[in-house]
């Protein structure tokens, strides 16, 4: 638990060496994640010498909730304080997946001294909200996100949290565990809700932040068959191929959520190595 002011603590959990020469690699939640969704990652990475720091957002897992709204510039602001309140000054890879896409391109975009590369696994953009069917899909979502935190306030996830819908992952030991207790967690479901609900705002403060440097080498890990996307596929490889050491690997036999797991982490470990080669 690290304290980032205003009496609020986060939660961070540190894997790998405790001292490194290489870049701190950062790993940002999707919607509804928290640190436990990169256990096999982490652990893959140590394996390695890697060092790496997965947290959870305000009010996700085991941190303190955090002001309204809880949008991208809210999000950026406690990582910031958290890197500070851990004593973490040195360089980043960030390594993002899902909705953290955003976040990651915020974070960049107000910190560019400190990032050694990106990685965006199965990572939306905030171009991706020109699609009616992205915008549409985000709406839903927002719907969806309310009703399970509801649900969960009540007690009727509490059912489900042992069953594939707690752990959609496909997590080991303490981290599956940890997985299907938030699943069920009303605190957890409300707040990542509220993230859900600032996804268009966060989009709209992503995108005015502007495009990675063309510099940082950017690695993008994509789940599922190569043409499951159609055209959409384009906006989500578009951060690699802007950049001048750009890495694409697609892993089919994965989903949005396993790619994730232990089975296909080798992937998002081999976006972290072209990083970490090609910087």
């Amino acid at each position: 638990m690290i304290d980032v002011g205003a009496g609020r603590s986060l939660h961070a959990v540190f894997a790998g060496p405790l001292v490194s020469q290489q870049p701190l690699i950062l790993l940002e939640s999707g919607a509804f994640g928290f640190s436990a969704d990169w256990a096999a990652v982490q652990e893959k990475l140590a394996v390695q010498g890697l060092r790496s720091m997965a947290y959870d957002r305000a009010g996700l897992g085991f941190s303190a909730p955090g002001p309204m709204p809880r949008d991208g510039v809210a999000i950026a602001g406690d990582l910031e304080a958290l890197l500070a309140g851990a004593n973490e000054s040195g360089r980043v890879i960030l390594c993002g997946h899902s909705m953290a896409g955003l976040h990651v391109r915020l974070f960049a975009s107000r910190n560019p001294g400190r990032i050694a590369g990106i990685v965006l696994v199965d990572a939306t953009t905030p171009e991706a909200m020109d699609s009616r069917m992205v915008s549409g899909f985000v709406e839903h979502f927002g719907r969806a996100s309310r009703l399970a935190a509801w649900g969960a306030g009540v007690g009727l996830l509490r059912p489900l949290s042992g069953t594939g819908l707690g752990d959609a992952i496909g997590l080991d030991g303490a981290a599956k565990g940890e997985k299907r207790w938030a699943f069920a967690a009303g605190t957890h479901n409300h707040w990542a809700a509220e993230e859900v609900a600032s996804w268009a705002a966060s989009a709209r403060q992503a995108r005015d932040a502007g495009d990675f440097d063309p510099d940082w080498p950017v690695a993008v890990i994509l789940a599922g068959a190569e043409n499951s996307r159609g055209r959409f596929r384009n906006v989500l490889t578009a951060p690699a191929r802007a950049s001048r050491r750009g890495f694409t690997e697609q892993v089919t036999a994965a989903s949005h959520a396993t790619v994730l797991s232990g089975l296909y982490a080798d992937a998002i470990v081999r976006g972290i190595d072209h990083v970490l080669g090609a910087g």
